[in-house]
């Protein structure tokens, strides 16, 4: 039954503890959509490298986060799933969340992890070429998580490698396992997104502050907003720059059954607005720069009573602490949720899901 987006109930996270902000929707409440897993779907990533959201259509992004909301709700036995591998996190640009959270979920299958947090402790000070790399990691890894400052830097260190790779943020194309994490909050806070046609009515509208051009988490959440169309009416994307699409993302967008439109005055356009993703950090050849100050949020902001906000983070002072505690925050319960997708993930990899899933949830 499709539940109109005014009549959603929010369920406490059953594993929400004391002192736990925001919007805590229950992964019990998107299991209960269809609790069955379509193996064959995951099957699709065994072996598999993770380098662009364009590899995730609907079918498999809905087995995915199935999978990963199990794990949450710790239904399935995988403490030991992946105890014979390895997972290198190499990490040539700064990162908190993303490097913690793939290292946790490979920790808590049973998996081991080898670390590169700072580009100056590797080869590379000494000119070392990604390429050279690659083939190392071929006997130190059985899969390998890299973040980068290049965009081309994950096809220089595909080129000898032979193990499985992850994009976990290469310059401002792409990142797409935070895509998967972002849309896994949004399902478990609506779960008829990912199992049923809306009516037109509560079809949602989605504002997305940044430059998907040059902002590769914006990029990946917008390119995984198109396998929702059913139930998506409109998206608004709030930037300063005169193009913030660029050719990639206008080609990518041009045949989108869903409405895009642009805007500079996020203030006027709120009380429509049912979903925000925020991000202010774009990385515009030379460095990284801030886009904060034109569009924030506070408690002040007027927004709709059930509008949840999506943050990739880190935060400045785009997006106000005084919505920590509301309704309104849906981005830490993103960030928790990346940990349970990424192990999801890291399973189908590794063609471990049918060794954890009980044959009776199996489609």
């Amino acid at each position: 039954m499709i539940r109109p987006a005014s009549q959603v109930e929010h369920v406490a996270d059953p594993l929400r503890k004391a002192g736990r902000m925001g919007n805590c929707p229950d992964p019990q409440t998107f299991l209960d959509m269809s609790p069955k897993l379509d193996l064959e779907q995951l099957d699709r990533l065994h072996d598999t490298s993770v380098l662009s959201s364009s590899q995730f259509d609907l079918p498999l992004m809905r087995e995915l986060m199935k999978l990963a909301a199990y794990m949450q709700l710790r239904k399935f036995e995988a403490g030991r799933a992946l105890e014979d591998k390895i997972l290198a996190a190499a990490f040539f640009e700064p990162s908190t969340r993303t490097r913690l959270s793939f290292e946790s979920a490979m920790l808590h299958v049973g998996g081991k992890t080898l670390s590169v947090a700072d580009a100056k402790t590797t080869g590379v000070a000494k000119g070392e070429s990604m390429r050279d790399i690659g083939q190392m990691f071929n006997s130190y890894a059985d899969v390998v998580v890299v973040r980068h400052t290049e965009q081309s830097s994950l096809q220089d260190l595909a080129e000898y490698l032979r193990i499985p790779l992850i994009n976990g943020g290469n310059g401002s194309d792409e990142h797409p396992t935070q895509a998967l994490a972002d849309w896994y909050a949004l399902c478990k806070w609506r779960p008829e997104l990912a199992f049923g046609k809306l009516p037109d009515k509560f079809r949602l509208n989605i504002g997305i502050i940044g430059t998907p051009g040059n902002m590769r988490t914006v990029k990946s959440f917008l390119s995984l907003a198109l396998n929702f169309h059913e139930n998506i009416n409109h998206i608004t994307i709030f930037s300063e720059m005169a193009d913030p699409l660029g050719d990639e993302i206008r080609e990518m967008t041009n045949n989108s059954p869903i409405g895009i439109d642009f805007s500079r005055n996020l203030q006027q356009s709120l009380e429509y607005l049912d979903v925000i993703y925020m991000n202010a950090i774009a990385f515009l050849g030379d460095g990284y720069r801030f886009f904060g100050e034109a569009f924030s949020l506070s408690k002040k902001s007027q927004l709709k009573p059930d509008t949840v906000i999506l943050h990739p983070l880190a935060r400045g002072e785009e997006l106000s602490t005084d919505l920590d505690e509301t309704q309104h925050n849906l981005y830490f319960n993103q960030a928790d949720g990346a940990v349970w997708l990424r192990q999801a993930l890291l399973l189908a990899i590794f063609g471990r899901v049918r060794h954890v899933v009980p044959r009776e949830f199996i489609a």
